[in-house]
């Protein structure tokens, strides 16, 4: 596949990423901006890669915002944010993105999270957010069979936040883990890439990537 990689600000990083790939196999990425909130200009988005591309076969929902938001510190913002991104555009970018997905009898692949049913203190709009993704993910299989597979993939703790993490809450997820060890991020591409080339007869379901974790802790 050739890939369009979408940005929001982060320009540099996205035409790095863009050089990497198009240095081991020439004019296969392109980048796309927009911002994921401002819901008028999706479908924008979507005809921009078919007019560069002519066509598309794969849409990857792993856009997400991902902060704490304490009950007494809760804002309107906060709920417009952590909605907007991880809910409102997968649903929207789906809606521009079906007709050309059906054409090519394509897939959806939404990254939900492990957090979707079991809930992660001090986030009381950011589970919701990804439990409603979690359904939409069910819907869309539903209604846009047979032509378009619709699936999500949960990732566990993989990557620590950029922002770091005490060790010991570090240490205190690992227990929970029946693998005892973080995941990589190869570890979600490559359940990607197993929903997309491999699953042909997989829709309305996410797996877990977590090590185990979500088993019983």
């Amino acid at each position: 596949m050739n890939i369009a990689i979408h940005y929001r600000g982060s320009a540099q990083e996205a035409d790095t990423l863009a050089a990497e790939l198009n240095a081991e196999r020439a004019d296969s990425a392109i980048t796309v901006q927009a911002d994921l909130l401002d819901t008028p200009r999706l479908p924008g988005l979507v005809n921009d890669v078919i007019e560069r591309t002519g066509r598309l076969d794969l849409l990857l929902n792993n856009a997400s915002s991902f902060y704490p938001t304490p009950l007494d510190e809760v804002t309107e913002e906060n709920w417009n944010d952590l909605l907007g991104t991880n809910l409102k555009a997968p649903l929207f970018l789906a809606k521009a993105a079906a007709p050309h997905l059906k054409k090519s009898h394509g897939n959806i692949i939404n990254i939900v999270d492990i957090h979707a049913q079991r809930p992660l203190g001090n986030h009381p709009v950011y589970g919701p957010a990804k439990a409603g993704l979690a359904m939409l993910t069910r819907s869309l299989a539903k209604d846009l069979a047979p032509d378009v597979r619709v699936n999500g993939v949960s990732p566990g703790a993989i990557l620590w936040p950029e922002d770091g993490m005490p060790e010991k809450v570090e240490q205190a997820i690992i227990k929970q883990v029946p693998l005892k060890r973080t995941g990589e991020p190869a570890d979600i591409a490559k359940t990607v890439l197993f929903l997309v080339k491999d699953a042909h007869y997989i829709t309305g379901q996410i797996i877990a990537v977590d090590g185990g974790r979500s088993i019983g802790w």
